[in-house]
């Protein structure tokens, strides 16, 4: 009568199911910045139109966008996936707590620092990410490590590691960009962090993990998933990079159009259309799609400006890329991983549907603000846009994070 009841005993406390597995700490973090890093640009650029009065921040606020965008916010959930996937894909040993909860205090130390260092002092910034990339470099060095003992290595995880490595370079640039105050080195930092980071991290899951999942749904699937098109990707992401670095972006439609000639193949082989039988498979197809738009956008300024017209596209382009692909890859893969790993149903609810199409509408919306001579009017509401329909999926899926599964499984 004095034991304690063992189904009381050992049910986890909140910390424990909250660093039970690296995807709860790390796809947290990164909701919650989905939600904070919009917030702030929101704010921005209303202040812009003149309805309150901004306060000084110590870099400019599209240098600072430019990085949340890049290194605050995607990478959070590439880290929680990749930690979860790397052991599965290659049969080799799981990244243990003790490896990923110091990436996630490290990154969530520089989140935490990032927005008063913002409004305060160069000093309290340049620490912040300077922790970012500590927790960079060591959630790298324990991918690597499982990299290394695994038994079947393959093209993905190569490109991947790469991909990271470039991504860390650009957090090292960044950080010197602001010790010296030069352009130069944020350019380098976009381009490395958008061209040879997220862009290579994203095809490589999507050519991974889309056809895999649309095989598990759909019947008779067939699964494609073509040899050619990650060395393809490859050589056209650091072309891309290299025209724009180099001042000839003329020249980019060289790389761009094969490569958005290839996406559009893929998203045609892998089923677009027969993916919306089951929504949640139709939100990674859908937003896979947006690759191959966003990259024919670019080709077509780049041959624009080869023709000697003016740049006509403005941002819409980058746009397209970072709001319908990597925008809608993030809620649609985020959405899925977490439910799978919590021991929910893999089902898209009406709020998570309905959120992912009003991003597709966002971006949409965005591209198009390019076009209106009020620009700056329509891409402050395009931000609120991003917030109206990520706050409701942050707060749905945020707090899955902290509880145990549902199925009562460990992880």
């Amino acid at each position: 009568m004095f034991l304690s009841d063992p189904a009381v005993s050992h049910t986890p406390t909140r910390w424990q199911a909250f660093t039970a597995a690296p995807h709860r700490m790390l796809f947290f973090l990164g909701v919650c910045q989905a939600v904070l890093v919009m917030i702030w640009w929101t704010v921005e650029l209303f202040g812009r139109l003149g309805l309150w009065r901004l306060p000084p921040t110590v870099l400019p606020p599209a240098v600072v966008h430019q990085y949340l965008m890049l290194y605050g916010l995607f990478p959070f959930f590439v880290f929680g996936f990749l930690f979860t996937v790397y052991p599965r894909w290659m049969s080799a040993p799981v990244v243990p707590p003790a490896r990923y909860v110091p990436v996630f205090l490290l990154l969530a130390g520089g989140v935490g620092l990032f927005y008063p260092g913002l409004f305060t002092s160069l000093a309290v910034l340049a620490l912040a990410v300077g922790l970012m990339f500590a927790g960079w470099v060591m959630a790298l060095y324990s991918l690597v490590r499982v990299y290394r003992a695994a038994r079947n290595r393959c093209t993905h995880e190569r490109i991947l590691n790469a991909a990271l490595a470039a991504g860390a370079a650009g957090i090292a640039v960044y950080l010197l960009g602001m010790l010296k105050g030069e352009a130069l080195f944020f350019n380098l930092a976009r381009e490395l962090g958008l061209w040879l980071f997220l862009v290579p991290v994203l095809f490589s899951v999507g050519h991974r993990m889309i056809p895999f999942f649309s095989e598990a749904v759909l019947p008779h699937y067939t699964l494609v998933r073509p040899a050619w098109s990650l060395p393809l990707m490859g050589v056209c992401v650091m072309g891309h990079a290299a025209t724009e670095l180099s001042g000839f972006p003329e020249w980019r439609f060289v790389f761009d159009l094969p490569l958005g000639l290839a996406a559009l193949y893929h998203s045609w082989a892998w089923g677009l259309r027969r993916s919306f039988e089951a929504r949640m498979l139709a939100m990674l197809h859908i937003a896979f799609a947006w690759l191959a738009f966003a990259l024919l956008l670019y080709a077509l300024q780049s041959l624009a400006l080869l023709a000697g017209e003016a740049d006509l596209l403005g941002r819409a382009p980058l746009h397209a890329l970072g709001i319908g692909f990597a925008g809608g890859l993030m809620v649609a893969m985020v959405s899925r991983v977490t439910l799978g790993h919590s021991g929910r149903p893999l089902v898209a609810d009406r709020l998570t549907w309905y959120g992912f199409l009003g991003l597709n509408g966002v971006a949409l919306g965005r591209v198009l603000t390019e076009f209106s001579p009020h620009a700056g009017l329509w891409n402050a509401v395009a931000a609120a846009g991003w917030l109206a329909c990520l706050l409701p999926w942050a707060l749905r899926y945020a707090p899955v994070y902290l509880r145990s599964r549902a199925d009562g499984r460990p992880g």
